[in-house]
């Protein structure tokens, strides 16, 4: 299982929130690129990084931090938060994205989403499939949809989305363990489709669950800013 810990961007620094809940911001560093040597430094090969001033603007925000990290090191990035127009995902990639991840998009404007998945491939445009009590949630969290997960994942699936990031929003940064049996779920379902968990994994047990479900990989956050995690447990893990 592919280890990608989480860098969020709020105003150009790196931070957690409790539940997507802005008022919950925590800095833990002013510095993003020093964050991402770090595990770099540590034998990670993946970043998950999102643009949270992005995510509730209508664009992107922060793609020099993107261009920074991916000129400074040779993670592989997955990028996501405000990409909601062709010439966001323009600058997404030239910014050095290797992949982005769409998820207010695809709920407001699937024809887009679609058409990106046809142009750039399944390998590199990833489905962001957010929810809460079961419904995805949109605009940096901040907005509620009718629409239920595992349709929602169903339904791209069949449009060709391979990659999917799923968070339980009541998981995210409570380190109180992931959404195992949403997990299940979904891959019971589309056991085709490559899971990658994301949201309140708080220990090295977690992600052997993880692994064990058949997630393809998981996205680590609070857990190692928080030292529940450390970057040489992380690496261990790596090796089994």
């Amino acid at each position: 299982m592919r280890i990608i810990p989480a860098i969020d961007i709020i105003e150009g620094k790196c931070v957690r929130l409790s539940k997507g809940d802005y008022s919950t911001k925590k800095i833990y560093n002013e510095h993003p690129l020093e964050v991402a040597k770090a595990f770099e430094d540590n034998g990670i090969r993946y970043l998950h990084l999102v643009d949270l001033d992005g995510a509730k603007s209508k664009q992107i925000i922060n793609h020099k931090i993107l261009e920074q990290i991916a000129t400074s090191t040779n993670l592989k990035i997955d990028f996501g938060g405000g990409l909601k127009s062709d010439d966001d995902l323009r600058i997404a990639f030239e910014s050095g994205a290797t992949k982005i991840t769409g998820g207010s998009i695809a709920v407001k404007n699937p024809n887009v989403f679609e058409t990106w998945l046809k142009d750039y491939g399944s390998e590199k445009i990833i489905l962001g499939a957010d929810c809460k009590d079961m419904k995805i949630a949109v605009s940096g969290w901040l907005e509620e949809s009718d629409l239920e997960v595992l349709k929602f994942i169903n339904d791209y699936h069949s449009k060709g989305a391979s990659y999917v990031i799923c968070t339980d929003i009541s998981k995210d940064g409570m380190l109180q363990g992931p959404a195992f049996d949403l997990y299940k779920s979904i891959l019971e379902e589309n056991p085709e489709i490559n899971l990658i968990a994301s949201g309140g994994i708080s220990s090295i047990e977690d992600l052997e669950k993880l692994a064990d479900i058949g997630c393809e990989g998981a996205i680590v956050g609070k857990a190692i800013y928080e030292n529940r995690i450390s970057l040489k447990d992380l690496k261990k893990f790596m090796r089994l």
